[in-house]
C-alpha cells in the first residue's frame, strides 16, 4: 500500500490535486487569471463588438488615429517647434496603449505578435520614444495609415453599413496615398529639409506627384545619381499603385469569402460552387 495522501505541488489550481500554497495563494491565482480573462473579454467587446457604445468607441479611436495621422502628415513642418516633444511623446502613450490594447483583444497573442502590421505599430512607437536619435526616420510613421487599413479596424463601419464591395476599391486608394506621404517624407527628408519649411515640404509633394503621374514638368528635379535613382523608384512603384486601383475600379465586384478547401479569397457574389477546387460554398446574402 502506498503512502496516503501525497500531493504535487505541480497539481491544478482547484480540486483535490491543487498544489499546497499557502495562505489561500490558489484562490489568488485564480482569481488573478479569472480578471486578466475579463479584461481580454471586454477589450474584445470594445475593438470588435457591435453595440452602441462598441461602436462609439471604435468611431472615437478611428478619429484619434486620423488626427494622429495628421500629425505625422505634418511631422516634417512641426520638428522644430518647442512643443514638438511633447504632442510626440503623447501620441507615443497613445499608441502604446493601442497596440498594448489591440493585443490583449486578440483571440491569440502569439498569431498577433507575427502580423506585419503589429512590426509596423511597434516600430512608429520606437520612432516616437526617440525622435532625436531616428528623426530622419519620422517620415516612417505615416505608415500607421496602411497599419490601420491592413488590420481591418477602419474599414469596420463600412462594412456593418452593408458597402463591404468598396473595401478593396478604398484599400488601394489608401495605399496610393500612404505610399505619396511617406515619398514626400523621404524626399523632404533628404532633398529639401535645408532651411525650406513648409515651402520645401509642398515642393516635395509637387515633385512626387508629378514623378509618379509620370508628367514630369522638370521645374523641380532631386539632384545627383542618388535623385535619378529616387525618381526612377517613385516611378516605377506609382505606376503599379496607379494600375492596382484602376483595376479594382473596372472589375467585376467580386465577394471576399475564403473558400475552406482551397482558401481561394473571391468568388462572385451568386456562385454556388467555389471556380477553383468546386467545393460547395455557403456565401451569406441579404436575401435580395
Amino acid at each position: 500500500m502506498g503512502a496516503p495522501g501525497r500531493r504535487t505541488r505541480g497539481a491544478g489550481l482547484d480540486g483535490a490535486d491543487a498544489a499546497p500554497y499557502p495562505g489561500g495563494m490558489n484562490d489568488k491565482i485564480a482569481s488573478e487569471v479569472d480578471g486578466f480573462d475579463r479584461l481580454r473579454a471586454f477589450l474584445r467587446r470594445l475593438y470588435y463588438g457591435r453595440t452602441r457604445s462598441a461602436l462609439r468607441f471604435q468611431i472615437s479611436v478611428l478619429a484619434v488615429d486620423l488626427a494622429i495621422i495628421a500629425f505625422f502628415v505634418a511631422s516634417p513642418v512641426l520638428r522644430d517647434r518647442p512643443s514638438f516633444l511633447w504632442v510626440d511623446y503623447g501620441i507615443a502613450a497613445l499608441l502604446a496603449a493601442d497596440v498594448a490594447a489591440r493585443g490583449l483583444a486578440s483571440t491569440s497573442l502569439v498569431g498577433w505578435a507575427r502580423r506585419p502590421t503589429v512590426w509596423v505599430d511597434i516600430f512608429i512607437l520606437v520612432t516616437l520614444l526617440f525622435p532625436l536619435w531616428l528623426a530622419n526616420l519620422g517620415f516612417l510613421r505615416i505608415l500607421r495609415l496602411w497599419s490601420l487599413s491592413r488590420s481591418g479596424f477602419i474599414w469596420q463601419p463600412l462594412e456593418r453599413r452593408g458597402r463591404g464591395e468598396w473595401r478593396e476599391v478604398l484599400e488601394d486608394i489608401v495605399n496610393l496615398v500612404t505610399f505619396l506621404l511617406v515619398t514626400t517624407g523621404f524626399v523632404y527628408t533628404f532633398f529639401f529639409r535645408s532651411g525650406s519649411g513648409i515651402e520645401g515640404y509642398v515642393d516635395a509633394f509637387y515633385f512626387t506627384v508629378a514623378t509618379v503621374t509620370t508628367t514630369g514638368f522638370g521645374d523641380i528635379v532631386l539632384p545627383g545619381i542618388w535623385g535619378k535613382l529616387t525618381s526612377i523608384v517613385i516611378m516605377i512603384v506609382g505606376i503599379s499603385l496607379f494600375v492596382k486601383l484602376a483595376q479594382a475600379l473596372v472589375r467585376q465586384h467580386k465577394v471576399l469569402f475564403p473558400c475552406p478547401r482551397c482558401a481561394l479569397q473571391r468568388h462572385d457574389p451568386d456562385a454556388v460552387h467555389c471556380k477553383a477546387c468546386g467545393y460547395l460554398l455557403k456565401i451569406p446574402d441579404d436575401g435580395e
